[in-house]
């Protein structure tokens, strides 16, 4: 047994010597050390030989197993690949791999920075859910029962399984219009003075266009407190409107018409690109109307049971593609989320 287990060992490692291919040095792993290979059918044999000489051969058949391995792998090396030779061999002297680094979609990034104005103005930032009913999203914002909002053309409206009939005419589920519910549930759960910015997604049933989105993103801003007025309200928005378009930028309020709002306000900036001198993107009118804002309305305080004699408050709403197109001369709101690497990339 001595004589086969020195013969079996020249053997094994002058073919692992001439083998060519890890695929060669895998068919002699499996031949040598395989469960059916010569290693496994001596060790079964040992049995057989006389008790004293069993210990011996059986270390010495270990050994060699241990050897084959070994030289098996020091082989593999040599050619360049680990056990498997499934790694190909590294050449020192080709150019190492290029990573590109990651970076935050457009959106995200004018979010923040819109954020991070109004955090500089004593404003937190809060979120709210996307699914709300129809108290948050209409009721409690002093929206009429009338109001075109309201229509199935304007608003996504849910159908919730096991909700009685009663249940859905009365206070109906649907995706968020505005993120203005967030201001609704902030009030009913904290007291004044409130200072908060609510960004996030809304949705609404418009066809999609070069300007126009199913889904897109705003930012609402409210401001609670025993004296605010509306001189506030200009001085905030004016100095937004500086720090995100630039120094120059100036600013015009617009009389209008908002049903959680009275007074309510359009307000407009100078033309980014003509600096109000008149162009094709402000249509020759060198203002461009970027958010809408107000007074909070007596009735929005009542419903969420703020007292309208003590606490006066604004709050404005604006667009984030809307801006964001103006700040970067996007003319497409739809390359926002097509995911196009082209586009993203210079961001």
């Amino acid at each position: 047994m001595k004589e086969s287990l020195e013969a079996l060992e020249q053997s094994a490692f002058s073919e692992i010597e001439q083998a060519a291919t890890p695929k060669d040095l895998e068919g002699l792993r499996v031949k040598f050390l395989g469960r059916q290979g010569t290693i496994a059918s001596i060790l079964k044999e040992i049995a057989t030989l006389p008790p004293q000489e069993r210990p011996l051969v059986g270390q010495k058949a270990n050994t060699l197993k241990e050897r084959i391995k070994s030289q098996i792998d020091e082989k593999l090396k040599s050619l360049g690949s680990v056990p498997g030779g499934k790694m190909p061999r590294e050449d020192a002297t080709l150019p190492g791999a290029s990573w590109s680094t990651g970076r935050l979609h457009p959106l995200t990034q004018v979010i923040q920075e819109i954020c991070d104005i109004f955090l500089s103005l004593g404003f937190r930032v809060v979120e709210g859910p996307e699914i709300e009913t129809e108290h948050y999203n209409f009721d409690a914002l002093n929206i009429p029962k009338s109001h075109p909002s309201r229509d199935t053309f304007d608003t996504f409206y849910l159908a919730c399984p096991g909700e009685s009939e009663s249940q859905a005419r009365d206070d109906k589920w649907l995706l968020r219009s505005q993120t203005s519910t967030v201001q609704i549930r902030v009030m009913e759960k904290e007291k004044p003075p409130l200072r908060i910015v609510a960004p996030g997604r809304v949705f609404r049933p418009d066809a999609v266009d070069a300007s126009h989105s199913f889904m897109f993103h705003q930012i609402e801003g409210l401001c609670v407190d025993r004296d605010v007025r509306f001189s506030d309200l200009k001085g905030a928005l004016s100095l937004f409107s500086r720090e995100f378009f630039g120094p120059n930028t100036r600013t015009r309020f617009r009389p209008h018409f908002f049903p959680f709002t009275e007074p309510s306000a359009e307000v407009d900036i100078s033309c980014i690109l003509c600096d109000g001198k008149g162009c094709r993107v402000c249509k020759q009118k060198g203002w461009i109307e970027v958010l809408g804002a107000g007074m909070v309305h007596p009735n929005v305080f009542r419903a969420v049971g703020i007292d309208p004699r003590r606490f006066r408050g604004f709050a404005f709403g604006m667009g984030v593609e809307r801006l964001a197109m103006l700040k970067y001369g996007i003319d497409d709101i739809r390359l926002f989320f097509e995911n196009d690497l082209r586009f993203l990339k210079q961001f």
